[in-house]
């Protein structure tokens, strides 16, 4: 089993260094912080389900009879893992978990499943659905997000079955980029609820693929799309969290998404102003808790076999890299560090055991959830 040395202890380490090393050192840590037997165990999840067709929920306009046909043959890529946003994302795990770990025993088998899937003509196929008449919203953003991340993740992969993957899936990621291109300037407000619509989450994956693919007037929009829509934010309600189904936190995840586009100080300074509430050190954060109670606790899930109850834990999964995050995006220093890593570490302590496929309803979704976490995804490339 690979080591499970900090990463972040490592990061400092390499940092320290400098030179080459110093530059390796986001997909250093990013190996170092995976567990082999986890990540077996969450490749497994996606090998599983990424050709298993039904159960399935499809979210599709039908023009006419014609169009009621199997997920197969709408979208042979990606129709999976029961919807299509999910089919996609455990396909961007698999990608991941070769690129860190090459000689994993799952690794010819992942490289088989991927290979089927990013065929020519099933790319040829998806592209042709997502210009079809009525698609206009079709898995935007979360969805078309999630493309971009596998097209990343594609990009940093130096393979020569990767870069096959990635010149097949280029018309399908550019016909994707340029949607939600066009989708930006237009959006007059951010979605801020904890489900899939949520803006702030996709903002962030849409970032990380512009920065890989070299996309400027992507990155452009979003830093526009910041301004407009959060910038000014002030004193968000973490206290109202979680809703009943979430899976992705409005806050936190907002606070995720700037710590990418401003620089620490800058950065450090709004999330005085959004959120205060996190814990300093100093007497009045430490009078607004209720005595020995920890900052920000995982969320409860009470029945995992409810597929909308289980979000939860996908919730207390995407908390904790969010707070990892955070804290990545603050100066060495600040004070708000330890309140932000402990909380981070409670909520990836209570979600990691849970990710085990025993139910189909979080089975086909929490491992990607748990490999973005591990692997240090929004934070190495």
């Amino acid at each position: 089993m690979r080591s499970r040395i900090a990463p972040i202890l490592l990061e400092a380490m390499l940092i320290a260094l400098g030179g080459p090393l110093a530059a390796a050192t986001p997909a250093a840590a990013a190996r170092a912080s995976l567990d082999e037997a986890a990540a077996a165990r969450f490749a497994a999840l996606a090998l599983k389900c990424l050709h298993q067709e039904y159960p399935n929920h499809i979210s599709h306009t039908l023009g006419g009879d014609a169009d009621a046909r199997a997920p197969r043959e709408l979208t042979p890529a990606f129709y999976g893992c029961y919807d299509w946003h999910s089919a996609v994302h455990a396909h961007w795990l698999l990608v991941r978990l070769i690129r860190l770990i090459p000689d994993a025993p799952f690794a010819p088998e992942a490289r088989a499943a991927v290979a089927q899937s990013l065929a020519p003509a099933n790319i040829e196929a998806e592209v042709r659905y997502l210009r079809g008449t009525g698609r206009a919203s079709f898995e935007r953003p979360y969805g078309l997000a999630w493309l971009l991340e596998l097209a990343a993740e594609l990009r940093r992969f130096d393979d020569p079955d990767a870069k096959r993957w990635s010149a097949t899936l280029r018309p399908l990621e550019t016909e994707t980029a340029a949607r939600l291109e066009g989708w930006l300037p237009k959006l007059h407000y951010p979605i801020r609820i904890g489900e899939h619509d949520q803006t702030a989450f996709s903002f962030g994956l849409m970032w990380d693929w512009a920065g890989v693919a070299g996309e400027q007037p992507m990155r452009r929009l979003l830093e526009d799309a910041a301004q407009r829509f959060y910038r000014q934010d002030r004193n968000c309600p973490l206290a109202y969290e979680p809703s009943g189904e979430d899976f992705l936190s409005p806050c936190l995840a907002e606070a995720d998404f700037l710590r990418r586009v401003l620089a620490p100080r800058a950065f450090a300074s709004w999330l005085t102003r959004f959120l205060p509430q996190i814990p300093d050190g100093r007497a009045g954060a430490r009078a607004a808790q209720r005595p020995g109670a920890p900052w920000l606790v995982p969320g409860v899930v009470t029945d995992r076999a409810d597929p909308k109850l289980a979000h939860i834990d996908g919730l207390n999964l995407s908390r904790a890299w969010m707070l990892e995050g955070i804290a990545h995006g603050l100066p060495a220093h600040d004070a708000r560090l330890a309140a932000l890593t402990a909380a981070a570490a409670r909520h990836r302590d209570a979600a990691l055991p849970a990710v085990t496929g025993e139910h189909y309803e979080g089975g086909h979704w929490l491992g990607t959830f748990a490999v973005y976490l591990t692997s240090r995804a929004g934070l190495a490339q």
